[in-house]
């Protein structure tokens, strides 16, 4: 369990699909290799149309689905500065042992040229890394969502600071203390 706090924690709205998949391009120009970002939501929230988002910024045409039976898909984009960045969109739903994760090789990924996005992490929380961005997403209706997200560690506070900064997404900073 970790203490968000509001020095680190923003919150976002989205009343579409569409929303969604633009705050998510927002980050794009942001990340860098080995940057993980945690996606936590019910079935339906919205991750995999985060990881699109991300997907459709980074130059990656390919249909991006959720990994539910794969687990892991990784799809070779570009990052804000044209270099070659890989997309890594893990789904660890089912997953029921931490050891699961050598087999699918998580730790090389997370410590590979890429940039990881994990839907369920939170049910390895002790095989989490030190560093990443964690993005809660809440269903307050048909179609709007709020995003809950904090930062943990120093590259991920760095990577939320400037986030936040930019005028598309569209952060305001938590008002409130926050146990998750």
């Amino acid at each position: 369990m970790h203490i968000m706090d509001s020095e680190r924690t923003y919150i976002a709205h989205s009343h579409s699909v569409e929303d969604t998949q633009r705050l998510a391009a927002s980050l794009v120009r942001y990340v860098q290799a080995q940057d993980v970002v945690l996606l936590d939501g019910d079935l339906g929230a919205g991750k995999t149309h985060f990881v699109q988002g991300i997907a459709h910024a980074m130059g990656i045409h390919d249909e991006v689905t959720s990994p539910t039976f794969t687990i892991l898909l990784s799809y070779p984009g570009i990052d804000h500065n044209g270099a070659s960045l890989t997309l890594n969109h893990f789904d660890l739903y089912r997953l029921d042992d931490p050891a699961d994760l050598d087999d699918i090789g998580y730790w090389e990924t997370l410590e590979g040229p890429g940039v990881s996005f994990i839907e369920w992490g939170h049910k390895f929380a002790s095989c989490l890394p030190f560093d990443y961005l964690d993005i809660s997403i809440d269903v307050i209706g048909e179609d709007d969502r709020v995003f809950t997200i904090c930062a943990c560690g120093d590259r991920a506070r760095r990577l939320l600071a400037a986030w936040a900064q930019d005028e598309e997404a569209r952060l305001t900073p938590s008002t409130s203390k926050n146990v998750r």
